[in-house]
């Protein structure tokens, strides 16, 4: 009977969480062929995409950050049914995206000479250094696209963004299988093909959802009376406070395992592949606690602008259960399929590459030992952190994510990798060392706060 309550949000939990699910898997289901594809052509050029990513993911953390700030704020206006609130939120959190956007876009592309001075194996550099160029400018429409994504999201209508995000994946992958081989007309252009192809299907994404948002009926009544040339400082001063937390939250969460692809770096080109195999399956589970985090952070705006805070509190462990149940299964998937997986990725039939292929696959294997436990940790800290900025509590949040990586998982991981025996091991067992401390800090904290609430009734 105690279950009881809780469970019985399940139903509706998912079907608000599986199309941000649905279009976090496309596009990482894009990302793990976009490997294959490229795993295809060397281990060093897997490395080159992994290296590649490690300055745009850090980027794109700091912006989507920013960005999840528009879903809260608008979730709360419509649990006001305020409307005007709404529109405000809208037109300014779109044009503080671009801002954003095209900012971190010139940060990263003038960071692109530091690739050459990381003690990275050169091979590797050679590659990464054009592919970092055209995933850096698609920092832009990627953004703008989150702005929009946020929007509808906070309405509660999570499908637009998983459309536009599927769309766009299908463009993704036909033009990064040309351009990678060359194929048909396209030239043979490698990793940079891939980046490229990567570029194009943001701009698609973006066009879709604008175009959605724009003409959709149900999102007519915050467009009809938009003013496009007035901007609220009030309200984008707003967004950044809010923002701004969330923005280190992933920024530090990110850096957590940049830190990770540049320590294995340091170990070699196979690690480094290694590595990118092993984040690339562990990025397709944890986009479940993902999509949950938009639920939590959604539901509970809602119930913290009606102030039903009993219900609010009922919501969020639903959800922390529901998560927890996925990654139970998702921990024994990894630990049944540590061997077969990471064989997946690389073309083992070549003998010029056989031994690297060797040595890769054996140290994938045994990182995804320590990813399969790390899956509970890691979806369960993602979920209680939507819970928390449904609850516009970012600043505590933010601290504690420092704490857990930067103070306590990221000297684990460069001890154990680097000064033991253990090496990419023991940068992985630094991770699951610093998820599991945010988690159960995290959880501590939205525990607190809620009773907080409760008892103030």
């Amino acid at each position: 009977m105690i279950l009881n309550k809780f469970t019985r949000e399940f139903g509706y939990n998912l079907n608000l969480s599986y199309p941000v699910i649905v279009g976090l898997l496309g596009h990482t289901l894009v990302q793990f062929i976009d490997n294959i594809m490229v795993g295809q052509l060397g281990t060093a050029e897997l490395a080159a995409v992994s290296l590649g990513n490690s300055f745009f993911f850090v980027a794109m953390s700091i912006g989507i950050g920013f960005s999840t700030a528009i879903t809260p704020l608008v979730a709360e206006s419509d649990g006001k049914k305020d409307i005007n609130q709404g529109r405000n939120i809208f037109f300014n959190g779109i044009v503080l995206c671009f801002i954003i956007g095209f900012f971190l876009t010139i940060v990263v592309l003038l960071c692109k000479p530091l690739l050459y001075k990381m003690g990275q194996p050169t091979e590797v550099v050679i590659y990464a250094y054009p592919y970092l160029k055209w995933v850096g400018i698609s920092l832009i429409p990627l953004i703008i696209f989150q702005g929009f994504k946020q929007f509808t999201e906070g309405l509660s209508f999570t499908r637009p963004a998983m459309y536009a995000t599927l769309i766009g994946n299908v463009i993704n992958v036909f033009l990064n299988y040309f351009l990678i081989f060359g194929l048909w007309i396209f030239p043979k252009m490698g990793v940079e093909g891939a980046a490229i192809g990567t570029l194009i299907s943001r701009f698609c994404m973006l066009v879709f959802i604008a175009y959605y948002v724009f003409y959709s009926k149900y999102f007519k009544i915050y467009i009809s009376n938009t003013k496009f040339k007035k901007l609220s400082l009030e309200i984008i001063n707003k967004i950044v406070k809010l923002g701004l937390p969330s923005a280190c939250q992933m920024f530090f969460e990110v850096l957590f395992f940049t830190v990770a692809i540049w320590l294995s770096g340091f170990l070699g080109k196979n690690a480094q592949a290694a590595n990118q195999i092993s984040l690339n399956l562990s990025t397709m589970t944890f986009m479940f606690a993902m999509g949950l985090g938009v639920t939590a952070m959604i539901r509970i705006g809602n119930q913290k602008g009606k102030k039903d805070y009993l219900a609010l509190q009922r919501i969020a462990y639903s959800i922390f259960l529901l998560i927890f149940i996925f990654d139970i299964f998702f921990c024994l998937f990894f630990l049944i399929g540590n061997e077969f997986l990471p064989q997946i990725y690389l073309d083992s039939s070549n003998p010029l590459q056989f031994s690297d292929v060797s040595e890769v696959i054996k140290i994938a294997s045994s990182l995804l030992m320590i990813s399969a436990f790390f899956q509970i940790s890691d979806g369960l800290q993602a979920v209680v952190l939507g819970a928390l900025r449904g609850l516009q509590d970012v600043n505590i949040p933010a601290i504690i994510t420092f704490f857990a990586y930067g103070i306590f998982g990221i000297p684990i991981s460069y001890f154990l990798g680097l000064k033991t025996t253990l090496g990419a091991t023991g940068i992985w067992i630094g991770l699951l060392s610093g998820l599991t401390a945010s988690a159960i800090l995290l959880y501590l904290r939205f525990n607190y706060l809620t009773k907080k609430l409760i008892s103030n009734l």
